[in-house]
């Protein structure tokens, strides 16, 4: 019998990609996802109608904050396994719009987890953020590293939901596992997300403005990467406290829950000119562009210590990133046809 998997975000970037993976493993999915305007709602309607095309994939639009609707979905469709990566998104929007995420990504974390609590699931999976490091300093981040320094509403929401899932860990037995996400792109993805403005910018000869004059560095990861890490954490369940055999080193497995937290990221960290290079090569056109001062909220750096991830799973993210650009920016240009 195929698995049911029951996916939040599935019109979004990452969503539709962990989507496509599962349909194409032979799982049933089913999609919920609010279709909000954050960013061109066409785009969040291509994707749907790809899945759509498989008929084991069927989707209910509504918002994460309608408990009733969400309860009956989840109720109906008796999922096996819950991954819930709908969220507000955006770390400079929280400067503009702070009460989007609590509402989404607070409010509408805790119905997600009355869901799972209440069916309920054989595993809970979440997704975080690498912007819940904050500014710590020492890299790269280890998912036992504290953190309890976030600098954007966006982060702090992402840090809140973690602790929200340990709770629920603890309190009902609930197997969870948090996973934080490091800078993902790729085919498919966001528009309001740096390598899509760079791409739109060097294509249309437009100035791309570049934060703290280029001097930042991110560990980039390829979308194809992090979902295939997603799935292979969908299998690895962490276990009750009185049911554990030999500690894992380096593990962040709670004493107190079957609660887990999972850094996925490609473990090496890429300048900010060096990413506008290789985009400026796949192209062929050299970019304008504009420096500017780091943003309140920004952080210089972040880089993934993964082997968490490859002690769990055996699975490291390796794409490099010219690669990863290339196949970007030809989905770019056959999408909106340039």
């Amino acid at each position: 019998m195929a698995r049911r998997i029951f996916i939040t975000g599935t019109a979004g970037f990452i969503g539709f990609h962990l989507a496509r993976l599962l349909l194409a493993q032979g799982c049933r999915v089913h999609g919920y996802d609010g279709m909000t305007d954050y960013y061109d709602v066409r785009l969040k309607q291509r994707r749907h109608a790809m899945l759509a095309q498989n008929e084991a994939f069927a989707t209910t639009e509504a918002m994460l904050e309608d408990s009733d609707t969400l309860a009956r979905t989840v109720e109906d469709f008796q999922p096996d396994v819950i991954v819930h990566l709908a969220a507000q998104a955006g770390v400079r929007y929280s400067l503009e719009n702070p009460r989007a995420y609590i509402d989404a990504n607070l409010i509408g974390t805790f119905n997600v987890m009355e869901c799972a609590r209440a069916v309920p699931v054989q595993h809970l999976l979440m997704a975080s953020t690498s912007s819940v490091y904050g500014a710590n300093e020492e890299m790269p981040f280890r998912e036992t590293d504290k953190a309890d320094t976030p600098l954007t509403i966006y982060a702090a929401t992402k840090k809140a939901t973690e602790a929200m899932g340990h709770s629920y860990a603890h309190i009902y037995g609930l197997p969870t596992t948090l996973f934080r996400f490091f800078t993902v792109y790729g085919p498919w993805g966001r528009p309001d997300m740096a390598l899509f403005k760079f791409t739109r910018g060097i294509l249309q000869g437009t100035p791309i403005d570049i934060y703290n004059h280029g001097d930042m560095w991110r560990d980039f990861t390829y979308v194809d990467d992090l979902v295939r890490g997603i799935r292979l954490l969908i299998d690895t369940v962490p276990p009750l406290p009185g049911a554990r055999g030999e500690a894992i080193a380096g593990d962040s497995l709670s004493p107190a829950a079957p609660f887990r937290v999972v850094n996925i990221g490609n473990s090496d960290k890429v300048r900010l000119n060096e990413f506008v290079d290789a985009i400026e090569a796949e192209i062929g056109r050299p970019a304008i562009r504009n420096y500017l001062p780091m943003q309140t909220g920004d952080v210089p750096a972040t880089w993934a210590d993964a082997s968490l991830l490859h002690t769990l799973t055996g699975f490291r993210p390796n794409t490099p990133i010219r690669e990863g650009v290339a196949r970007f920016v030809a989905w770019y240009r056959d999408y909106y046809r340039v």
